[in-house]
């Protein structure tokens, strides 16, 4: 399957340059407490080339940018089905760090096949027993698409916890490793990191107004910064209206008309040089001239206050699951849909068999789901 995808991406024109594999390398390094260096000696150490480490890492991100390209504008959610889950009261409060193993099953396995992969994974799960690190044992054995980060799932909402092993978690303890689980995919090992509460959603929101210079062809970034400085100095030392002016000088048409209020929000909507700004100001104070990707402005803050967003939260929250939820189906679709058109075949004759026919044989098409196979 991990063959087929790749295939799949590279013929789509999905690239992953080195860049992006030095990138992943750094990520995988940091989040097992240790510098680049260092992983590739621990991986020497466990008897993993570096080189193959890399390929791996390379096909998990071709996968991973497929995965994104199948279901990007597919997962759109209503917000009826929002309302019909949040009425369900089926979503449960709070997050869970998780790490898992996945030591797979192939698709027409037989009962010796799935056994030899149960015993594989009961031994893996003796090890860790034994002392073996998680983390390496998921480096080591897991057939995950997360494999090389150690099986790391970071932190999820239970309601975001795979079904396979979400009855799991909630009777276990942070740094408790659980049984040998199946799951549709294979045998899973699951490790509870952490649990953390998701309470009451309290965020600070700011009321403010601006007045924006835009720079043009005709007007500089300098000139841009002048006039903005000007109208300051006109409402600072003239006491002349914010407001007003805002109508007469502004160029946010969104906001001018309504004397530049930008309504109440919360501190990083308007990006970070308005969020620097605007929380180290006191209300009604107004602001130096300072830039922005659209401009220099001046703004005055006008107010503070704690809201609420538990509600707004909980709704995101069941968007969410819903929008993964449709990805998630998304992409089985698709897998199923490429796994039922790929076809076997021997490169070499010494290798033809009856289940295996030379490739370029018209016999070579249509072993569909029969075979796990490559085209």
């Amino acid at each position: 399957m991990m063959r087929l995808q790749v295939q799949r991406a590279q013929g789509t024109g999905i690239r992953v340059s080195d860049a992006d594999i030095d990138q992943a390398m750094q990520r995988v390094a940091e989040n097992n407490k240790m510098d680049v260096r260092q992983l590739r000696a621990s991986l020497e150490h466990d008897g993993l080339n570096y080189d193959e480490f890399r390929k791996s890492l390379r096909e998990q991100l071709l996968v991973q940018h497929l995965q994104q390209r199948v279901v990007q504008n597919q997962a759109n959610v209503s917000d009826t089905e929002v309302q019909i889950l949040l009425a369900s009261n089926s979503l449960k409060s709070g997050e869970v760090h998780l790490q898992h193993i996945l030591l797979g099953v192939p698709d027409g396995a037989d009962a010796a096949q799935i056994q030899a992969v149960r015993e594989k994974a009961d031994s893996v799960k003796k090890q860790i027993d034994d002392g073996m690190d998680f983390t390496a044992a998921a480096i080591r054995f897991s057939n995950g698409q997360d494999a090389l980060q150690g099986g790391d799932l970071g932190w999820r909402r239970f309601d975001e916890v795979p079904e396979a092993f979400g009855n799991l978690v909630d009777g276990m303890q942070p740094g408790q490793v659980s049984q040998v689980v199946r799951g549709p995919s294979g045998f899973h090992i699951v490790k509870l990191v952490a649990t953390r509460a998701t309470g009451k959603q309290v965020i600070t929101e700011y009321h403010a107004r601006h007045i924006l210079t835009k720079i043009t062809e005709l007007v500089s970034s300098t000139e841009a910064q002048k006039i903005s400085a000007d109208i300051r100095h006109r409402i600072v030392d003239g006491n002349e209206d914010f407001a007003k002016l805002a109508k007469q000088y502004s160029e946010d048409a969104p906001t001018s008309n309504a004397g530049g209020d930008l309504g109440w929000f919360p501190i990083d909507q308007y990006g970070t040089r308005v969020s620097e700004t605007v929380s180290t100001m006191k209300d009604n104070e107004i602001s130096q001239p300072f830039q922005t990707d659209a401009g220099w402005h001046i703004l005055q803050r006008l107010g503070t206050r704690q809201q609420d967003r538990t509600e707004d939260m909980q709704r995101e929250q069941a968007r969410e699951v819903l929008r993964n939820r449709k990805a998630e189906e998304e992409f089985e679709i698709f897998q199923r849909q490429m796994r039922s058109e790929a076809y076997a075949c021997a490169v070499e004759p010494a290798d033809v068999s009856p289940e295996l026919p030379l490739c370029g044989d018209a016999n070579a098409r249509g072993t569909g789901d029969k075979k796990a196979a490559t085209p």
